[in-house]
């Protein structure tokens, strides 16, 4: 990048873990809080989709353009793999790639916060603190009664997070783009409650009730204490995160090669 008079900068906690491997130009740049990357046209995410995650609270609503460099396992979001980085900066260099857009959750309670980005890129999840009792939580759309979940808790998904946690509960594969929320409870004691899909333009309140005097609303990766019966609204984000993508890694690629799908497993090939 260098050689093409591309500059860069690099995380502080990164930078010191590769300066201490490798010899970093001179020219080098550090960055440390989202207000440090004003400027930037793009930002190379290395890691797994947890690292997309992270990388969601860092960027917050500036709308930088995102590459996923995939050196985790599986990499649905970080899509790049280490022997194509060559070819994906060039595709950056050259203009050749598209934009995908991802739409957030915003997390919001008249009675507590969730830090300085209440947002959520793959799912917001209410769980049980203790996991040894069943919890109920009370769904609503657009302030009308929906149903009662008896269950360990209930994910709140954008089709980013269809592919994640939902999925393994056994929510469906929403389509990116697709203005979608899916609503997956997480081993429901009713075996007839199935997973729900409204559009993101609802408002989805939760309340949740049960012996433990709280329980746990994660955002992503990042967990928060909510006091029993404790009112959360979810909300579509105002903005989206925004997600490089290059010829040949379209969604439907993806969910191909990642999962195996239309693979024939009778074939030794």
């Amino acid at each position: 990048m260098v050689r093409r008079g591309i500059s860069f900068s690099v995380h502080e906690k990164f930078y010191l873990f590769l300066s201490s491997r490798v010899s970093l130009p001179a020219t080098t740049g550090i960055f440390k809080t989202h207000e440090d990357l004003r400027g930037t046209n793009f930002l190379l995410s290395v890691g797994g989709d947890g690292t997309i995650l992270e990388t969601a609270t860092m960027i917050r609503d500036s709308k930088i353009p995102v590459v996923g460099i995939n050196t985790g396992r599986l990499g649905f979001l970080s899509s790049v793999n280490l022997e194509n980085v060559d070819a994906a900066i060039e595709a950056l260099v050259n203009e050749d790639f598209t934009i995908d857009r991802r739409s957030l959750l915003h997390v919001n309670s008249a009675s507590q916060g969730f830090g300085e980005f209440p947002y959520a890129l793959n799912e917001v999840t209410l769980l049980n603190r203790s996991r040894n009792t069943m919890i109920t939580v009370h769904a609503y759309v657009n302030d009308q009664f929906m149903s009662t979940y008896w269950a360990d808790g209930l994910i709140v998904a954008t089709p980013t997070g269809s592919t994640a946690y939902s999925l393994s509960c056994g929510g469906p594969i929403v389509m990116p783009g697709s203005n979608n929320v899916i609503l997956t409870p997480i081993a429901p004691h009713n075996l007839n409650v199935r997973p729900f899909v409204i559009s993101d333009s609802s408002k989805v309140s939760l309340r949740a009730e049960g012996r433990d005097p709280n329980f746990v609303l994660t955002l992503d990766s990042r967990s928060y204490p909510v006091d029993n019966e404790t009112i959360i609204e979810i909300v579509r984000a105002p903005f989206d995160f925004c997600l490089v993508s290059f010829t040949g890694h379209s969604f439907f690629n993806l969910i191909r090669q990642k999962m195996g799908w239309g693979i024939d497993v009778r074939s030794k090939k």
